[in-house]
């Protein structure tokens, strides 16, 4: 199991939190950092972020309900979930049903993946809207079974980052981490340095920034030498990296939380970042914490020429100390007075401790119905999803003078001007045509209380919905196409507006695809022949009908293609592509043409170069349409290009006639 930091952070919560608000504040509350500000987390925000949850069938490598369930090998449910605060799910695009009752407002109960990329960019989408600058990747020991899934969300963190414009670096927590000093060095060598060629890693001072959370703190979790600590620390910057300490809330006075003899280790790093969760609990605890540790820290930093990077911490919903931001906004308060310039946000996706600040149910309405949840609405003030993210963009800008400093939260906990409302649910979804491939929608139009920037189609699939197509905001109709025969498909609609809220969804509504024309697959069992194959992954598998089997063409060497023989010249208008079924096939894009001849020697273009995406969560198939009129009798299929393998790859070629 996972650890949480909260587990061994409660000991030394009253520890120094005494005394009255003195000498100081007046002297540093011009303070600067010491280092050059030029870069991506000096006077920034920061927000540490998870990227730990995961579903049973969202192809991730773990397979299981990653930090949702204390079992991740059973879905989620009363009885069995890791989580203490339940997340506002209406933004993402794909969710997964969970055993738990519905809703409040009698909604199902679903939760996001964080390895669907469509969830990463909504994070980092929100990230950009709410005025936060830089993601601290959380990456714990990735030897272990965990660390596959840890590796692609890092990529998928990048792509993320780069497409909203939003800093991300690695965090390393060493905690559990036994064989640290040697795997880190490789770990970040073999994988995590590649991503510092991304636009979107952060940089201070020219620098690459890693962080490295752990080093110093007096517990069982992490008993590593000060000797070891600074070897890896010095190896880092060594590699030419800007280097971060997560260290403990005492490293100053080293007692406590903090072991003897780490002070060199300290004070090599460029800046400093003290933990503080289960350390304060409300707004005294915050000013208290104040006069004992921020004031008296900042001045260490600055006398060693170190930076400083506090944590704000948004409280924990299950301990019922946010006071509808209150609290939150006092740690604001107070690192402004002091003339901190920069600030750690603990944490932005925390569900299983309670103390995340992305969007989370406001109200019961939006909790599974006797889960014992709490909403942000806990102590009978209503808070809308986004709050605690707008609370966090208000304290940026006034860190950053953008905002008069002041002890007053100018944040409201609910905006009713603007467009801070979502669309309604479009109406009455229903069907205007079938054919045996494809279903055309409608809908009423929905309302905004600014305007309807579009709508997002979803399939429905035994309760995880997978979005599938985007139609403009005039528009209330949309074909799906790609669709087998004779099945059923159950499909439901949202509308976006332009500030990113989501509608509830309209209606699911259910159909069933016209049975096949009866000429069938025109390329089942027929002779095939290939460019080339590796290993047992022959022309044949494409076309004998098994979607198990495939071919598989050389590596590392395009073009390649695959060709069947019809029997005779005939009428071809549509071919169905596909790769195995399996989840254990990422998604991925394949560059194809289509060629045909009627002698098999003369080749003339059918189609011209067309990117065919397939996704195991949308039966990993993709269709192209010929034009009419299209006869051929030897069909060909010229592959440029894979994104998910270095070579053409088809489980199934399936042709159809007009």
């Amino acid at each position: 199991m996972e650890f949480t930091r909260r587990m061994f952070l409660q000991a030394a919560t009253a520890a120094g939190l005494t005394g009255a608000i003195g000498a100081g504040e007046a002297a540093l509350a011009s303070a600067a950092s010491a280092a050059d500000s030029s870069g991506d987390v000096v006077g920034k925000v920061t927000v540490g972020y998870q990227g730990w949850f995961a579903c049973t069938g969202d192809g991730a490598p773990i397979n299981g309900w990653w930090h949702w369930a204390r079992n991740w090998g059973d879905t989620p449910s009363p009885s069995n979930h890791a989580i203490v605060a339940w997340p506002d799910v209406r933004d993402y695009p794909t969710t997964y049903p969970t055993a738990f009752g519905n809703l409040g407002n009698g909604r199902p109960a679903s939760l996001f993946s964080s390895y669907d990329q469509s969830t990463v960019d909504v994070h980092f989408r929100w990230m950009k809207q709410y005025g936060i600058d830089t993601a601290a990747l959380q990456r714990f020991n990735p030897t272990g079974g965990e660390g596959p899934t840890r590796d692609a969300m890092a990529g998928k963190v990048r792509a993320a980052a780069e497409a909203e414009n939003v800093k991300f670096y690695i965090m390393y927590d060493v905690s559990d981490w036994t064989s640290m000093q040697t795997d880190i060095k490789a770990d970040w060598t073999g994988k995590m340095r590649a991503h510092t060629a991304s636009s979107a890693y952060a940089r201070q001072n020219g620098k690459p920034v890693v962080c490295l959370w752990g080093f110093g703190f007096n517990d069982a979790q992490r008993p590593f030498t000060p000797e070891a600590c600074l070897d890896v620390l010095n190896w880092f910057k060594a590699q030419g990296c800007y280097v971060i300490g997560g260290v403990p809330t005492w490293w100053r006075t080293g007692d406590r939380d903090s072991r003897p003899g780490f002070t060199g280790v300290y004070h090599a790093f460029d800046m400093l970042s003290p933990w503080l969760v289960g350390r304060i609990g409300n707004a005294g605890d915050a000013d208290n914490f104040y006069t004992v540790a921020t004031v008296p820290d900042l001045a260490e930093c600055t006398a060693h020429g170190i930076d400083y990077q506090p944590c704000v911490l948004p409280g924990g919903v299950t301990d019922r100390q946010r006071a509808h931001g209150d609290f939150m906004w006092r740690q604001f308060y107070n690192m402004g007075r002091a003339g901190v310039r920069s600030v750690y946000i603990s944490m932005f996706d925390e569900y299983n401790e309670g103390n995340q600040i992305a969007k989370t149910a406001e109200s019961q309405d939006w909790i599974p119905a006797g889960s014992g949840f709490l909403a942000l609405d806990e102590d009978g003030t209503a808070c809308s999803s986004d709050y605690y993210l707008r609370l966090t963009g208000d304290g940026g800008r006034m860190l950053q003078g953008l905002l008069a400093l002041t002890a007053t939260r100018p944040t409201p906990p609910v905006v009713g001007s603007g467009d801070n409302r979502p669309p309604t649910a479009p109406g009455n979804p229903h069907i205007t045509a079938v054919s045996d491939t494809t279903v055309a929608l409608a809908w009423t139009a929905s309302t905004d209380d600014v305007g309807v920037a579009g709508y997002r189609v979803r399939r429905i699939t035994d309760g995880t919905t997978v979005p599938i197509g985007t139609a403009p905001a005039s528009a209330t109709t949309y074909t799906v196409t790609g669709l087998s025969p004779s099945t059923s498909y159950t499909f439901d609609v949202q509308a976006l507006d332009s500030a990113g809220s989501v509608s509830p969804s309209s209606r699911p509504i259910t159909v069933t695809t016209a049975a096949a024309s009866s000429t069938g697959d025109l390329a089942l069992r027929r002779p095939a022949s290939e460019s080339s194959h590796t290993q047992t992954y022959s022309a044949n598998n494409a076309v004998d009908g098994d979607p198990g089997t495939y071919w598989e063409s050389a590596n590392h060497s395009f073009p390649q293609w695959l060709q069947v023989d019809l029997g005779g010249t005939t009428g071809v208008r549509r071919i169905v592509l596909a790769l195995p079924p399996s989840t254990s096939w990422a998604a991925r894009t394949q560059t194809i043409a289509v060629q045909g001849s009627v002698d098999g020697t003369s080749f003339g273009q059918l189609l011209g170069s067309t990117d065919c995406a397939f996704d195991p969560l949308r039966g990993n198939t993709a269709t192209l349409t010929l034009p009419a009129a299209t006869t051929t009798r030897h069909l060909r299929l010229v592959c440029t290009a894979n994104t998910g393998w270095p070579a053409g790859q088809i489980a199934q070629l399936q042709v159809y006639g007009t």
